[in-house]
């Protein structure tokens, strides 16, 4: 523009009887950096391809023809392919942008960062080679009325549309289009975690029960620790029993489950877990009166945990590797009140956590962690400053006061009293009250959900049915006969007044479900040991969009593939299954070099079936959008950590 060929570009645009090149002549001007006709003509192109490109409507167009049709191409950047071996299931791969699911994009975006993948859209992936004229280039043209009839300037104007979509219109909705899918499946697995995060919280508890924590080791032993059924920490100690010391530290372990009447021995699902369970097996062998239930536990975050400041002070004097057999105890007791001392994404049952917006994350995890503990409610007197904290309306200044009052003054009597500890108004007493808990207190109420501002509703209820509160609670065909619009007022309506009077009928009730656990088949220790046809039972570790990771004790976890789930089609393998539920698989397929184990929990289903779906499996009757060249196997994501790495891939079934 500022070389003066604007009027150019608009005589060639809206008059193609001129000549490019005479029309371009008297445009030549040195001084303005115009050193001859070419450069004249590319000026001019220049000016109308910016204004082109500038054109919202235009791009509104494109963008929505795009985003229906056009397809996601990964391939591999030359020479990379050894290196990059974990994403070969993109080397050569392409599906439609808008139906791309978050597993499969976030593992494009990561072999892209890592330099072994490169991204690019496919606008016309009808076609098997690249069109000389992308249909987009049409839609250009009928935006912009341009109709050619071999007129002299049309080609001229054919290649300034030709450029327009190549050179500006193509780049820029390409970053934006792979910006929204990013976004898009960002935002998913975001969600993955939080649901996984939550099953996880919302876990059985085994309850008041005294338990034994051990966290495997081979070479540098296993370290033993005894919490009793209030969790206290009663002994600690560290065996060797697999390097030649299995007969003393078969005898420490007996010794402390008699001693200290261990009800539950939880062992950490990592490394030597299975060796550990066998010798933990044997002293009950050898030693009858060992009677402890044996459960395979999650040891994910309790390093970190081990190593927190939360954990020194908690445990000043322990040994960092002895505080994550505590954590590995407590967790078994009470999942919730021991995973809330854990930076939620420590927890690992993320998936691509590390390739999401760490903000956006932390704040939807921390919510669900308020979610959980204040849906479970907590007990006012056991409850530590972290799972305090995550009372709605609590601060941690405020836990902490709670804590020291506690020790000062002995046990919480009633609800009232926290009124008395520093820095606890009646704005926070308002919105915490409801979910403290204060078992054998004053008022069974205390123990309730029911909110202190709440009880004159009660008393109401208790007037009418000239009842005891201690004969009401629980009383069901008393309660089922009351009308709650009995005992509404201007406060408490109608669905307020039911939720009260349920939570009379069932007080205290904890939506946690009753506590499982899983039974590993005896002579199944390592993937050498499988076999394709075995049926097992796990426990689920992780669920995703394209399936289920399921714990079979073997140092790997399996995958049952999202078309395994069910014999009807799923479209969310989070309706079927969650973090910790206990299943029947059958194994499909080990791949002992990939470290990959097909399951299914379709026991019909039969090994070597994994390609060819069947009727009554996860398909669904296609639409009419461009299909993608086949493919040997569908391509699945490369994990984040070693379990993610290790079984991203759905072992070759099309969904």
């Amino acid at each position: 523009i500022e070389a003066g060929l604007e009027p150019l570009a608009d005589l060639l645009w809206s008059d193609p009887s001129h000549t490019p090149e005479v029309a371009a002549a008297q445009y030549v001007d040195a001084d303005k950096g115009v050193a001859d006709t070419k450069a004249a003509l590319d000026g001019a192109r220049y000016i109308l391809m910016e204004r082109f490109a500038e054109d919202a409507a235009l791009l509104a167009k494109v963008r929505d023809y795009l985003w229906k049709n056009a397809h996601l191409v990964s391939t591999v950047v030359s020479g990379k392919e050894e290196e990059g071996a974990k994403f070969r299931d993109y080397f050569d791969h392409h599906e439609p942008l808008s139906t791309v699911p978050s597993h499969r994009a976030l593992a494009m975006f990561r072999g892209r960062n890592e330099g072994v993948l490169q991204l690019s859209l496919n606008a016309d992936p009808q076609f098997d080679e690249p069109p000389k004229e992308s249909y987009c280039e049409q839609i250009i043209m009928d935006h912009l009325g341009l109709r050619l009839n071999n007129a002299p300037a049309d080609s001229w104007r054919k290649g300034v549309v030709s450029w327009t979509w190549r050179i500006k219109v193509l780049m820029h909705l390409e970053t934006e289009l792979m910006g929204t899918v990013r976004e898009r499946a960002e935002d998913e697995a975001i969600n993955v975690f939080a649901r996984n995060l939550h099953d996880l919280l919302m876990a059985a508890p085994a309850g008041l029960r005294a338990t034994m924590g051990l966290d495997p080791g081979l070479r540098t032993g296993v370290k033993v620790a005894v919490v009793d059924a209030t969790g206290k920490l009663v002994a600690t100690d560290t065996i060797y029993p697999h390097t030649g010391q299995a007969a003393k530290a078969a005898m420490t372990v007996a010794a402390l489950c008699e001693k200290h009447n261990v009800e539950l021995v939880a062992i950490g699902n990592g490394t030597a877990s299975r060796e550990t369970e066998r010798f933990y097996l044997d002293v009950q062998k050898q030693f009858p009166k060992v009677t402890a239930q044996k459960v395979i536990v999650s040891e994910a975050g309790a390093s970190v945990y081990s190593a927190s400041e939360l954990a020194a002070q908690e445990f000043p004097d322990l040994d960092v590797s002895l505080r994550g057999a505590v954590s590995i105890a407590r967790r078994l007791q009470d999942p919730l009140a021991e995973l809330v001392k854990i930076d939620p994404k420590s927890i690992g049952v993320g998936q691509y956590q590390h390739d999401v917006s760490q903000t956006q994350l932390a704040r939807k995890l921390d919510a669900v962690v308020e979610d959980c503990v204040n849906a479970v409610g907590v007990d006012l007197n056991t409850a530590s400053v972290p799972l305090l904290t995550r009372v709605a309306g609590l601060t941690r200044m405020m836990a902490q006061n709670i804590v020291a009052w506690r020790d000062e003054n002995g046990q919480f009597k009633n609800r009232q009293q926290l009124l008395k500890v520093s820095r606890l108004g009646p704005k926070a007493f308002e919105q915490c009250a409801g979910f403290l808990r204060i078992n054998h207190g004053d008022n069974p109420l205390d123990a309730s959900t029911v909110h202190p501002e709440a009880y004159p509703v009660v008393e109401r209820i208790l007037a009418a049915t000239q009842q005891a509160l201690k004969d009401l609670m629980g009383n069901s065909s008393e309660l089922r006969n009351l009308k709650a619009s009995d005992f509404t007022d201007e406060k408490f309506g109608v669905p307020t007044v039911t939720d009260i009077i349920k939570e009379l009928e069932k007080p205290g009730r904890d939506p946690r479900p009753e506590f499982k656990t899983a039974q590993f088949a005896d002579g199944v220790e390592t993937m050498n040991d499988l076999q394709p046809g075995m049926i097992l039972e796990g426990a689920v570790t992780n669920v995703t969009n394209f399936g289920a990771f399921v714990d079979i004790g073997v140092h790997q976890d399996g995958l049952v593939h999202i078309s395994s789930l069910s014999n009807k089609f799923v479209e969310d393998p989070h309706t079927v299954v969650k973090a910790g539920d206990i299943v029947k698989v059958k194994v499909l397929e080990v791949d002992l070099q990939r470290k990959r184990i097909a399951l299914t929990m379709r026991l019909d289903e039969q090994p070597g079936e994994t390609n060819a779906r069947r009727g009554g499996g996860n398909e669904r009757p296609q639409n009419n959008r461009p299909a993608a060249k086949p493919r040997g196997r569908e391509a699945q994501p490369a994990g984040n950590s070693a379990m993610m790495d290790a079984l991203a891939a759905a072992m070759g079934k099309k969904r």
